[in-house]
């Protein structure tokens, strides 16, 4: 049976002055109030908490924080309430407890909802304390290294997905590395197990191939930085194996590709002997251009701090080496955890200064502007899980943003009052389009004007949660300013037709008799969306009256062209054009979603579909009437599925054919055509047409298909 023990030990090995008194206290209040409860696995429910409060302890933890790990879960799956918590361990117990409590109280209609909702508190707690989301952390390292003791794959596979898709990048942004690394790599090995096992097998192999090339590195790096007199402790770091996969999908490209697979760390005692060892490592190796990032002058948000530069090395192998120092190694594994170790004396400051995280504070903006919870959690994805781009102000304020960010998403960081009112934008002093996508380094200018307006237009380019949640919540509002027009000038033509006089007090008196109507603007909208009809609000309003007007009305005229319009877009939902006509996708550059496309009118056909950078399209440069700016909507899939188009190289091997069509069933892929093109002894090159959702669906196809060993080249193919 696990006993706290050795956790009362290990909090007293590094922080001798702690209560253990209270430690103890709280384990058995815990197994008290749990009782006989179990987990998945039949273990007692009590050792779970036990074991969330060892991995803080390990992270060197405050006695408040491991004590909230040991009481986490009782508010919610015990009678035990907030106020007992408070009588028996104070009120800063109870309002971290509370904090990280799940939400299984929450009234949703679907798993993501609720899973939004969850997160949606979640962020709302962080915000407030940051501990809430280190426990939390913990809670979801320890339930994903127990994910087995879950008989349902299904469930496995959301959870791990949740967590790589959430819990993972959070672990990121507070910098605590060690714990993102194993959410991702246990998270990877229940949704992609045949990729994680491939690229484990090629790793082992390289690792029994490259043991002495490791070590002869190491001792050449040692002796370069001894002989200039830096002390320092030099390790070969191997990549794990989901960040491998992602730079496979980000840069498509293959395994043997990749660079950096292994990285040399540098450990020295300052920031002098940082630069100092940079200096002695360039003037010796020759530098790979552009793989070169100083994240000790420029920190990341989340603190990290380190020297990357890419070398040609010993032995002209190509590799990483990271410089750092003895503390920015302790940050780069603990991040913002090694701020609420015990050894903090000012734990307000501490506080403070975890409150001065920008990107939090964008979260809890993107809450305000999200009236739904899905495009809440959408967002929060798309503000947590991108590469950054790191941009200044004309002021010299470094500002980080997700990497495609253009001059828009800069102007909503800065304020959401600049962002509304942005009409241009200079980059290192020269106007550029709005699209424009910023690098590294620009300095950029906002213009605003007080008549501007946030534009549907700016939705297609900007990446930033902020950004997309401000200019959504704009384009609602302005839609349904125009429904409740339409549905009141639609009312009111009943009204003139039946030689009624229009009255909006009788309107206002029949709001009960419809669901979810809370105001007349409510029932005005509904009718201009399509969702009510004008005729039953009519008959609401006057029940006795019995005449049926000759033929159809023009609500139902317009509720027929509506539900013509939705069943359209359920098929294919392209934005910008004329219900009923006839649309086509060009078979030469296969559009997917995700791409951007523009319509072609072409005689006889309706509107053909192609991707912007379609070869096609220089056919029909002089005659610009005939394109349509169109986009793809909101519900990016569709019931049938698109065609991507695949060329390949494939080993001429048996069963290599079989593994092909595997991996991309596996994977969500239909195969629906496929030709070899050129064949050799040892090779043959396809074409393959396969049925997928979207681009990022494709890319994931693309991707496993890298990582296996029977392909050698696999591209989207365009043009064919």
């Amino acid at each position: 049976m696990l006993e706290p023990t050795p956790l009362l030990d290990k909090i007293k090995k590094y922080n001798p002055d702690a209560d253990l008194d209270r430690v103890y206290k709280a384990y058995e209040f815990a197994k008290l109030h749990h009782g006989t409860q179990t987990r998945s696995s039949g273990e007692p429910y009590y050792t779970h908490p036990l074991e969330v409060a060892d991995i803080l302890a390990d992270m060197r933890m405050d006695p408040n924080t491991v004590i909230t790990a040991i009481l986490h879960d009782t508010i919610e799956d015990t009678p035990v309430t907030r106020e007992d918590i408070v009588n028996e361990f104070g009120e800063e117990v109870a309002s971290l407890v509370s904090g990280v409590t799940k939400l299984t109280q929450i009234e949703s209609q679907t798993v993501e909802g609720k899973q939004a909702e969850n997160f949606r508190k979640l962020v709302l707690a962080m915000s407030e304390d940051i501990r809430v989301l280190i426990v939390k952390l913990a809670d979801r390292l320890h339930n994903i290294r127990t994910l087995d003791g879950i008989s349902k794959p299904e469930k496995r596979k959301r959870i791990a997905r949740e967590t790589i898709e959430i819990y993972a990048p959070l672990a990121e942004r507070i910098g605590i590395h060690k714990i993102k690394e194993e959410l991702e790599d246990i998270s990877f090995s229940h949704l992609n197990p045949e990729a994680r096992e491939s690229i484990l097998n090629r790793l082992s192999f390289l690792r029994k191939e490259g043991t002495d090339l490791v070590d002869n590195i190491i001792s050449e790096l040692e002796k370069q930085i001894k002989k200039a007199g830096i002390s320092a402790h030099i390790t070969g770091r191997e990549k794990t194996r989901y960040s491998i996969w992602r730079k496979m999908q980000r840069k498509n490209v293959s395994f043997e590709q990749l660079s950096d697979i292994m990285a040399f760390r540098i450990v020295v005692d300052s920031v002098e002997e940082c630069y100092h060892a940079l200096g002695i490592i360039h003037s010796v190796y020759p530098t790979v251009p552009g793989r070169f990032k100083d994240f000790i002058s420029t920190p990341k948000a989340n603190g990290y701090r380190s020297i990357h530069t890419t070398i040609i090395g010993p032995h002209n192998q190509r590799i990483e080496v990271q410089i750092r120092t003895k503390d920015m190694h302790e940050e780069a594994d603990l991040g913002v955890a090694a701020h609420w170790a015990y050894k903090q004396n000012n734990m307000q400051a501490a506080l403070e200064d975890a409150k001065r995280y920008r990107w939090l504070r964008e979260l809890v903006d993107i809450i305000d502007q999200d009236q739904q919870p899905e495009d809440f959690l959408e967002n929060t994805k798309l503000e947590l899980f991108q590469d950054q781009v790191y941009v200044f102000s004309p002021r010299g304020d470094l500002m980080e943003l997700p990497m495609g960010s253009t001059p828009v998403d800069f102007a909503y960081a800065v304020h959401s009052d600049v962002g509304d009112k942005c009409v241009g934008a200079k980059l290192n002093g020269r106007i550029v389009p709005l699209s424009t996508k910023m690098q590294n380094g620009d300095q950029v200018e906002v213009i605003t004007s007080k008549n501007q307006q946030p534009s549907p237009a700016w939705e297609r380019f900007v990446v930033s949660g902020k950004a997309k949640s401000h200019i959504r919540r704009f384009v609602r509002q302005q839609q349904r300013d125009e429904y409740i027009s339409l549905g009141k000038a639609m009312l009111q033509k009943i009204f003139k037709a039946e030689e009624y006089e229009f009255s909006e007090k009788a309107v206002n008196s029949i709001i009960p008799k419809f669901p979810n109507m809370e105001s007349i603007d409510d029932i005005f909208a509904g009718i201009g969306s399509g969702n009510i009809v004008a005729r039953d609000v009519f008959k609401a309003i006057f029940p006795s009256h019995k005449s049926e007007p000759a033929g159809k009305t023009i609500d139902e005229s317009t509720s027929e062209l509506k539900m013509a319009r939705k069943k359209s877009n359920e098929s294919m939902p392209i934005v910008g054009l004329i219900p009923g006509m006839a649309v086509h996708f060009a078979r030469c550059c296969h559009p997917l979603p995700g791409d951007r496309i523009v319509g072609i009118v072409t005689t006889g056909r309706g509107v053909t579909v192609h991707t912007i950078d379609c070869e096609t399209l220089e056919r029909f440069a002089d005659t610009p009437e005939r394109w349509l700016d169109v986009s793809w909507g909101n519900d990016d899939a569709t019931p049938d599925g698109h065609v991507g188009r695949l060329e390949m190289v494939i080993t001429n091997s048996p069963g290599a054919l079989g593994t092909l069509s595997t991996v991309i069933g596996k994977n969500g892929g239909n195969i629906t055509n496929l030709k070899i093109t050129n064949r050799s002894n040892d090779f043959y090159d396809l074409l393959l047409d396969i049925y997928i959702n979207d681009t990022r669906h494709l890319n994931n196809v693309i991707a496993a298909l890298r990582a296996t060993s029977e392909v050698v080249e696999v591209e989207r193919a365009k043009g064919r």
